[in-house]
């Protein structure tokens, strides 16, 4: 099977980018609105661009229906700044209630019940919950398709980071503590228990 991204379906682009691309961490980002209403949705498309200054990026996409862009988006446009919180599978379920198409004034931390909890450099709430959570200060958006499925990498600077105590020795977070899970196409989700090690060459 030969794909010519050109002359197909961006829908099936999509579904075979989330099959092919996987697993992919989750990021949980919480904003705020340009108002000071909280908003909570997790991203699948994200990853670490930088240690040195430490960034983490992220890439809300448009809407497929109608062309919309999240909430996150426009938040992080206002207010320059936003939380990631890493998903563990305890939460998982409450993770995925935040993942509905909510109106702008609706505070998905009441939807899901999860623990709005103060940032220190910003704004927006960190998930209680969450064992590792980032909050970072925007450094760029990258605008890559304003198109429908299209989207923009956000690219934050991470300016505290939190990290549960009982997970970490020496800088090295146990994955087994950790409990991460990942994103596979369509409803499918994995966990980070099964895993092996080959050293670098």
């Amino acid at each position: 099977m030969t794909i010519y991204p050109e002359t197909e379906n961006p829908l099936n682009l999509y579904k075979l980018l989330i099959g092919a691309v996987v697993p992919r961490p989750i990021a949980l980002v919480s904003s705020l609105s340009a108002d000071g209403i909280p908003n909570l949705a997790p991203f699948s498309f994200f990853t670490v661009a930088s240690a040195n200054p430490p960034v983490i990026c992220f890439a809300p996409m448009f809407r497929g229906a109608d062309g919309s862009s999240k909430d996150t988006l426009q938040n992080i446009r206002d207010t320059k700044e936003f939380v990631v919180n890493i998903v563990s599978e305890d939460f998982g379920p409450r993770m995925n209630l935040t993942a509905g198409e909510y109106p702008p004034q609706v505070n998905e931390f009441e939807v899901s019940g999860l623990t709005p909890l103060a940032s220190e450099a910003v704004g927006a709430f960190r998930v209680a919950e969450s064992r590792v959570q980032m909050e970072c200060r925007l450094k760029e958006i990258v605008e890559v398709s304003s198109l429908p499925l299209g989207g923009s990498l956000v690219l934050g600077e991470i300016v505290r980071m939190h990290i549960a105590d009982e997970i970490v020795t020496d800088y090295r977070i146990d994955p087994d503590k950790l409990a991460a899970i990942g994103r596979m196409g369509g409803p499918t989700y994995s966990r980070t228990r099964d895993r092996y090690e080959m050293e670098r060459p």
